[in-house]
């Protein structure tokens, strides 16, 4: 299987030149250990999130290009790449492996090596995921940060619908290859019979299903979207904005670069904050640390982004009440 290191698509954020050179050159400097990152997605959606990680490497004393070399590797959402990429990590013998792109990766990485160190940027419940024996105590050799994305679903519904009072019926799509699309679903049709709305869902497993996915929950009368969390629908996110805009669906999303490429409004804990706690983990590690010892991090805090360009051209009123709440307003 063929195996995609794109060094060169990162080189501006990774120290220049020296971030391209391949590990077989580095015998050269013995002492400079190597972080493997490799992930679910493609390198081009999360830029700001990789810059983030190497900022918390700074934290610890690490500038790649330096002190420290990485690799990175990616599956472009398509999951069956992901064993062979942790493997070649493993036999790499790289001093640290950081799994991204959601709670398949880490899962992965996990079956690959039992002594190399892991580190998780997000994932969603580790525990009973069985990624940790314990939040506090992960022992193993995997800790992180998890990011709460499924949890906050029906916040997100309540958010949605204050922005929207009018709305009756809430459309959900659900990404059907998460281990959790079963409790996703279920949370979403919980909240949204506790707050008076009915919830229409549909399931997608591939990028060609999202059209039909999206306006088969048109024609099922949805005043609004809940695009629920799932790496997946983050790797899609333009392509479900213009879909959003396309069916006039005010939609929720997760993370804050959706509503800054267009989206209506989101809440979540900030990716770009959790892939830099995750770096300063990372540090650590190289520094002496286990990861058993490390406990899993929780997001403390949570942002409200709200797209008021959007928002103006979906016919919208920003309650005051919620805009004076909202940690960003995009104009």
């Amino acid at each position: 299987m063929a195996i995609h290191i794109r060094r060169r698509e990162f080189i501006f954020t990774l120290g220049g030149a020296a971030a391209a050179w391949p590990l077989a050159a580095r015998g050269q400097q013995p002492a400079m250990p190597v972080v493997g990152f490799f992930s679910s997605q493609s390198p081009a959606l999360i830029t700001r999130r990789i810059v983030a990680l190497q900022n918390g490497l700074k934290e610890t004393g690490y500038i790649v290009g330096q002190n420290v070399q990485m690799e990175f590797l990616w599956a472009d959402d398509q999951y069956d790449r992901l064993p062979a990429m942790a493997a070649e990590l493993v036999r790499r013998q790289v001093a640290v492996i950081v799994a991204a792109g959601g709670n398949v990766p880490v899962a992965v990485a996990k079956a690959a090596t039992t002594t190399i160190p892991i580190v998780f940027p997000i994932v969603t419940d580790p525990v009973k995921g069985g990624l940790v024996a314990s939040v506090n105590r992960p022992g193993g050799n995997l800790t992180g940060i998890a990011a709460l994305t499924i949890e906050l679903d029906p916040k997100r519904l309540e958010l949605l619908c204050e922005l929207v009072p009018s709305a009756r019926v809430i459309g959900a799509l659900i990404d059907a290859n998460r281990p959790e699309a079963d409790d996703q679903t279920q949370s979403l049709q919980t909240a949204a019979q506790t707050i008076g709305r009915q919830m229409v869902v549909a399931r997608a497993t591939a990028e060609h299903e999202l059209d039909a996915a999206i306006a088969s929950l048109a024609a099922r009368k949805a005043d609004a979207l809940v695009i629920s969390a799932s790496p997946f629908f983050n790797s899609r996110g333009d392509r479900l904005i213009a879909l959003a805009v396309r069916h006039a669906l005010p939609t929720m999303y997760q993370f804050r670069e959706s509503v800054a490429s267009g989206g209506l409004i989101s809440y979540g804990a900030s990716a770009v904050d959790s892939y830099r706690q995750a770096g300063v983990y990372v540090g650590r590690i190289l520094k002496g640390e286990s990861p058993a010892d490390l406990p899993v991090l929780q997001p403390v805090k949570f942002d409200l982004v709200i797209n008021l360009k959007t928002a103006r051209a979906l016919g919208l009123e920003v309650p005051p009440t919620l805009l004076a709440r909202a940690d960003e307003v995009i104009e």
